[in-house]
């Protein structure tokens, strides 16, 4: 057997059980198995193959040696084991049913390595647990539902020191979950709670009725009854209180409410909450303005009046210097939210700028969180757009451009929509992002992006900012050019390119033309083909539309864009590229000059008479036309 090899084996002595039993102990250290090797059994499991015992010299176990003992002192060591058996297994599995004082002889050895007993003691303990536990839940659940009619009188008792008392009383019950469930149960319990809160000016008081809403507000139930009970007017009413634990207990079931309880939104509005709210972000507890912040978000979400309120209220403004702040990401994360909502509403955009908004958003563009980041983002882009005469924005540029890198999607149409805002009709920002190499990454986020026009737009329409109307313009049609940037763009005007990308990239080639060096390639790519046929296309469409709207019908722009808009820019790109020798051949042989005749009829389009009269001059000895020579 396995035990052998802890002594040496003696073939000469016959078999006794008090080497068996002597054997068990120095093995073992006098631990008990659970079934003991007494005077009636031999302990098989120090034999060895051949029924003979080990010799008096036990076992030597990490190294320490263990003596012998005599027969009668084995004797006195079995009986006493034997006599305490009992009392170890009661120890083990009701270790509460001693007598005080009663000393049981141990049988472990290593304190690391419980004893049989103790092993199959770990589950009898786990059942007394249970069944006292349910014991003591149907106690509570029964003292709680026998005791809530007499804490309802109390609680409506004239006296403010009784129901003080009551209060605290229910609040405590309502700890426990057998005695809460009681307390959901009864309506007429959280009627009175609420009329406590409500009626009451005593601390302890509101602090023992808020509390227990606050805990009822963990179930739908108790949500349901602290709703149809008028509970939010009163809850909203604590939200001036100057003590912490009842302005915690109050925001937290209003923020739960807000979260699950139908018809939430609409009475925290009507019972001043809003105002209330954005009061509180003056408050410096993180966690405190967390929950605040999120309860802006839904009650703003989806809701111009409330978007107003929060504006009335100055909340913008606290909003902003909460992003400045502080740097606890989940209040850092509810504040963006409100932010992304606010921004969208064209009154609020205008004074989150003003109050700094761009900036301090700005700062947590490197922050680890994405979800923080997006935020800020989508903020970004959509207050961009009434941020183009702000200055200091270098920082954000910046950030910007290293973002266009980001393998998320949703990061990079961010970062390219907030460029495309930023460059438009601001000549710093435009010279900022060329220096930052802003070209080559958004030629670089073109060609990655593919058919995903989320991104192709707004990256097209930055590069048509940043190659036009500013010092380093010449510079940045060169770079396109140079890192290879064109054919990317060509093949943009394909299908299936919608008109508002293809307008863009129209707009682009027109500036790209500016530079002499980018006409063969143009040319090169096919784009004048492509021009000619969208003009031909977008000069029809116009006559159809013209046509249906002058029969009292009302014109349909696709996506938006008007086919005006697009014989302008491509007659305007036209234009720049006649400007060459082989560009001026390869219009001409496509029969166009009769289209741009034909365009000269009509005013509806700004500066389209000067360049067609600009063509016209290019053309001039080809044309027919009836006038004569002059």
């Amino acid at each position: 057997m396995a035990y052998q090899m802890h002594g040496s084996v003696n073939p000469s002595r016959g078999t006794s059980k008090e080497a068996d039993t002597m054997m068990w102990q120095g093995g073992y250290g006098v631990i008990d198995s659970g079934v003991h090797s007494g005077a009636t059994t031999g302990a098989h499991s120090v034999r060895n193959d051949d029924g003979d015992e080990d010799t008096a010299l036990f076992f030597n176990m990490d190294s320490q040696e263990y003596t012998g003992f005599t027969p009668d002192q084995v004797d006195e060591m079995n009986s006493e084991l034997m006599l305490t058996r009992s009392q170890r297994v009661r120890a083990a599995m009701y270790p509460e049913t001693l007598d005080e004082g009663m000393e049981i002889p141990s049988t472990q050895f290593d304190p690391s390595q419980p004893t049989a007993v103790q092993r199959l003691a770990e589950p009898s303990q786990m059942l007394k647990h249970a069944v006292v536990n349910l014991i003591n839940y149907q106690d509570d659940a029964d003292l709680a539902t026998r005791a809530i009619p007499e804490l309802i009188k109390l609680l409506n008792d004239e006296d403010q020191v009784v129901v003080s008392q009551a209060a605290m009383m229910v609040h405590q019950l309502s700890k426990k979950e057998a005695s809460r469930h009681a307390i959901l149960n009864s309506p007429h319990m959280v009627a009175a709670l609420v009329k406590a809160i409500s009626s009451s000016n005593d601390l302890e008081t509101t602090k023992g009725a808020v509390g227990t809403l606050h805990n009822l507000s963990h179930h739908r139930q108790g949500l349901l009854a602290i709703f149809k009970s008028g509970g939010i007017p009163a809850l909203v009413k604590l939200l001036s209180s100057p003590v912490e634990a009842v302005l915690f207990y109050a925001i937290t079931t209003l923020h739960n409410l807000l979260l699950h309880q139908e018809g939430s939104k609409m009475a925290v509005r009507l019972a001043g909450g809003l105002q209330k709210m954005v009061s509180l972000l003056q408050r410096n507890n993180v966690k405190f303005l967390a929950i605040v912040t999120d309860c802006l978000q839904i009650l703003a979400y989806g809701n111009q009046e409330s978007k107003l309120i929060i504006l009335a209220s100055q909340g913008p403004i606290e909003l902003v210097r909460i992003m400045r702040s502080y740097d606890y990401e989940k209040l850092l994360w509810t504040t963006s939210r409100v932010l992304k909502v606010l921004s969208v509403c064209s009154s609020n955009k205008p004074a989150i700028v003003e109050a700094g908004g761009m900036q301090a958003l700005a700062h947590h563009l490197g922050h680890p969180s994405q979800r923080l980041v997006l935020n800020c983002l989508w903020s970004l882009r959509n207050l961009s757009d009434a941020a183009t005469k702000v200055d200091g924005l270098e920082p954000l540029l910046g950030s910007l451009v290293t973002l266009l890198s980001s393998e998320d999607g949703n990061i990079v149409t961010c970062a390219a929509g907030i460029l495309s805002n930023l460059t438009c009709n601001n000549q710093r920002n435009k010279v900022v992002v060329c220096q930052l190499n802003g070209i080559e990454a958004l030629v670089r986020t073109v060609r990655a992006a593919g058919e995903r026009e989320e991104i192709t737009e707004p990256a097209i329409c930055a590069l048509r900012h940043l190659t036009s109307r500013h010092p380093e313009s010449e510079m940045a049609q060169n770079a396109t050019r140079l890192c290879f940037g064109i054919p990317v763009v060509v093949k943009l005007m394909q299908p299936p390119s919608r008109w508002p990308l293809i307008k863009a990239v129209i707009g682009l080639i027109r500036n790209l033309a500016l530079c002499p060096a980018n006409h063969t390639p143009i040319r090169e790519q096919g784009a004048i083909a492509r021009l000619v046929h969208l003009l031909m296309r977008a000069y029809q469409d116009s006559q159809r539309r013209t046509s249906v709207s002058s029969g009292g019908s009302s014109a349909i722009y696709p996506d938006g864009v008007r086919m005006e808009e697009i014989v302008e820019g491509t007659v305007g790109a036209l234009h720049i590229l006649a400007r060459e020798a082989h560009n001026r051949a390869q219009i001409r042989g496509m029969n166009v000059i009769s289209i741009f005749v034909q365009v000269l009829q009509f005013s509806y389009i700004t500066n389209l008479k000067t360049f067609n009269a600009l063509l016209l001059e290019y053309f001039a000895s080809w044309l027919q036309i009836k006038r004569g020579p002059t």
